[in-house]
Order: C-alpha cells, then sequence, then structure tokens
C-alpha cells in the first residue's frame, strides 16, 4: 500500500505577514476602485507600533492611504494597545514612488508586466478541487477568526496559525494524523481550557465536516504553552511572505511571485489566477483527477512563451491532447486574462486572508458598484475544453495512423 503525508498550514488575518499582505490589498482595492487602469505595487512592512508602505503607484486619482491603513488594522482586530498593535496609535509612514517608464512601454502595449513562470494547480479531492490539507488548514484559522470575532472565545486574540497533516493512501486523502493550532490569546487564560475549548470549538468541528473521523488525531495546541504577545509587537510582517499559504499549501509547484498589492497587469498575480482557472477546468471537464499548468511569460510580451500541462499520469487523454485544448479554448494574453477575468475591479481583499484559491466565486459592493469575486475559480470552459481535447486527442490518433501506415 502506497502511504504518505502530507502537512499544510494557515494563518489568521491576524498574523503579522497577513496583516501587510491586507494593507497593501487594501490600496490596491481603493485605487482600482477610482481608476480601474492604476498601476499598484504595493509593499506593506509592519512591526511594532508602526506600519510601512512602500512600492510604485501610477494614477490620477488621491487616497488617503493613511487613514485605509489605520482601518485596515482596526478592522482585523488590533483596537486595543493592549494586544500590542493598535490601528488608532501606530505610525503610518508613506514610501510610495512611481512606476518606472521603462516598464510602462512594454504594459501599455498589452505586454506582461514582468517575465516568470506562474503555477495553477486542481484537484479532484475536495469540492473545492483543492488539495485536503491546505482546506483544513484555512478552515481552522477562520474558524479562530469567527469565534474570536462573534465573542465566543472572548480570550482569543488576532494572532494564529493552524498546520494539518494529511494521510494518503494510493493518492487519496484518509485521516488526518496531527493538528497543529497556535492562537495569540489573553494573559488571564489557562492553558487547560485553551486546549479544551480549541479542541472542542475549533479542531473536532472542522474536521468533522469534511467527514473524516477526529479518533487517533494527535493535537499540539500552543504547544509552547504561552502566547500572549503576537501580532507586529511579537514578529515583524511583510506582504508576499505567505505564497504557499496563499496557494495549495506546498501541492504542486509555485513560480515564487507573490500576489498581494500588486495589480493585474503583474502575471505574477494574473497569470497564476489563470492557471487555476485552466487546471480547475481540466479537472472539472473529467479529464484528470489531478493537473497542474504552468505559464510563462516575457516582459513586455503578450503571449505566453509556454504553456504546460501535467496531470500526473491521472489523465483521461494524453497530456499533450490536453495542453493542446488549453492553447485551443483560453487566450492567456496579460489583456485576455484580464477581461476575461474582470480583474480591473477591486475585489481583492478577501483574497489576502484564507487563501487565493479555493474559494467561493461571489459578489462585492465597493462605492455603490457590484463587482464579481474569485472569477477563477469559475469552471465556465470545461464542457469547450472537453470537446476540444477529444478532438486534439482524436487528430493525434488519426496522424499517427497516416504516419504508421506510410512507413508501412
Amino acid at each position: 500500500m502506497s502511504t504518505r503525508l502530507f502537512t499544510s498550514e494557515s494563518v489568521t488575518e491576524g498574523h503579522p505577514d497577513k496583516i501587510a499582505d491586507q494593507i497593501s490589498d487594501a490600496v490596491l482595492d481603493a485605487l482600482l476602485s477610482k481608476e480601474p487602469t492604476a498601476r499598484v505595487a504595493c509593499e506593506t512592512l509592519v512591526t511594532t507600533g508602526v506600519a510601512v508602505i512602500a512600492g510604485e503607484i501610477t494614477t490620477n486619482q488621491w487616497v488617503d492611504l493613511q487613514e485605509l491603513v489605520r482601518s485596515t488594522i482596526k478592522e482585523i482586530g488590533y483596537n486595543d494597545a493592549t494586544f500590542g498593535f493598535d490601528s488608532h496609535t501606530c505610525g503610518v509612514i508613506n514610501m510610495i514612488g512611481k512606476q518606472s517608464l521603462d516598464i510602462s512601454q512594454g504594459v501599455d502595449t498589452g505586454g506582461a508586466g514582468d517575465q516568470g513562470m506562474m503555477f495553477g494547480y486542481a484537484t479532484d479531492e475536495t469540492p473545492e478541487l483543492m488539495p485536503l490539507p491546505i482546506v483544513l488548514a484555512h478552515a481552522l484559522t477562520r474558524r479562530l477568526s469567527e469565534l474570536r470575532k462573534n465573542g465566543t472565545l472572548a480570550w482569543l486574540r488576532p494572532d494564529g496559525k493552524a498546520q494539518v497533516s494529511v494521510r494518503y493512501e494510493h493518492d487519496r486523502p484518509v485521516a488526518v494524523e496531527t493538528v497543529v493550532v497556535s492562537t495569540q490569546h489573553s494573559a488571564d487564560v489557562d492553558n487547560d481550557t485553551i486546549h479544551r475549548e480549541i479542541k472542542a470549538q475549533v479542531i473536532n468541528p472542522v474536521i468533522a465536516q469534511y467527514g473524516l473521523p477526529v479518533e487517533g488525531i494527535t493535537y499540539h495546541i500552543n504547544p509552547t504553552g504561552r502566547f500572549v504577545v503576537g501580532g507586529p509587537m511579537g514578529d515583524a510582517g511583510l506582504t508576499g511572505r505567505k505564497i504557499i499559504v496563499d496557494t495549495y499549501g506546498g501541492m504542486g509547484r509555485h513560480g515564487g511571485g507573490a500576489f498581494s498589492g500588486k495589480d493585474p497587469s503583474k502575471v505574477d498575480r494574473s497569470a497564476a489566477y489563470a492557471a487555476r482557472w485552466v487546471a480547475k477546468n481540466v479537472v472539472k471537464a473529467g479529464l484528470a483527477k489531478r493537473c497542474e499548468v504552468q505559464l510563462a511569460y516575457a516582459i513586455g510580451v503578450a503571449e505566453p512563451v509556454s504553456i504546460l500541462v501535467d496531470t500526473f499520469g491521472t489523465g483521461r487523454l494524453p497530456d499533450a491532447a490536453i495542453e493542446q485544448a488549453v492553447k485551443d479554448t483560453f487566450k492567456l494574453t496579460p489583456k485576455a486574462i484580464i477581461e476575461a477575468l474582470e480583474l480591473r475591479t477591486p475585489i481583492f481583499g478577501e483574497t489576502a486572508k484564507y487563501g487565493h484559491f479555493g474559494r467561493t466565486p461571489g459578489k462585492v459592493t465597493v462605492a455603490g458598484r457590484t463587482y464579481d469575486t474569485f472569477t477563477w475559480e469559475r469552471t465556465d470552459k470545461a464542457d469547450a475544453l472537453r470537446e476540444a481535447a477529444e478532438k486534439a486527442a482524436g487528430e493525434t490518433a488519426s496522424s499517427g495512423a497516416k504516419v504508421l501506415a506510410g512507413a508501412a
């Protein structure tokens, strides 16, 4: 029997790195809501008592960035000095400049905003077509935040992490082996209470929700014994330091580019979303149980320099046929991706917490206008992709038969 363990982690919205991501995407959304073609590359640093925003922004609009940074921190939950970071009193330093004209001249003509390779992944092991370990890890951190915000566990504080190890047999998830939860808490709660409540109200309900047994799980809850000092006071946070949390939890490869704070002309973001869109449609179409898509671009060039499809031996048709179908079905220039996925809209704030993928498409209203969210999670191309793949497989088979006949 082929058995292995795979582990993924997630962090709460109050984790220092995630605070930075949310601030960067709040800046992006604020500008896109006023000027959809704004160029934004916003980086954030948070540490004890201060938030620093830097990067390059090109826009004709004005946004009160001081107030935006503070309101984002407040919404996350850092609104009290006793938490170690306070939206009312922290300093905000603005070091933003303008985008280089050397980059703009390539992007203005529809080219990619940078070189690089991006990956998308999908698997049929969960309804979200995502790997189970990262789905469970996100569910745990989301549950921590829910219980904090609704007051059920009033001693919870915004910072926290979860980690889940899942046992696979023959490449299918069968059980949860180990769960690690570390959560910031008030100084007046004892460890026994933390262990009991996190196990009963966070871990076990989430595991049971996915139809898995809770018997036999190894629990590590606040394993250091104390987590009072957290957030930016406990550790500095930076935009883009949780790229594996943001994607597939380490399942499938990663091109290395972060997402938050970047407008969709940056293929680090838009092409990674497109690669997920493609991979998810491949799996939804029944063409494979698992699929990874790689896209690569050259700065200032519109068409991808390479497209790769890998189904890890699970494909119903040859990978070459699926790859050809992808090329026939999807337009993958930056301009086409932006238009198809409606990315010049202020929809990115929610992506900066609990992952960019495996989310349910929905709606968000900003300044009286409603926009579609998580558009890259649509499976609107599945039928067309299946037909194109079957056609490509048939043409390949026919070509092969002709070659064999000629050789004979």
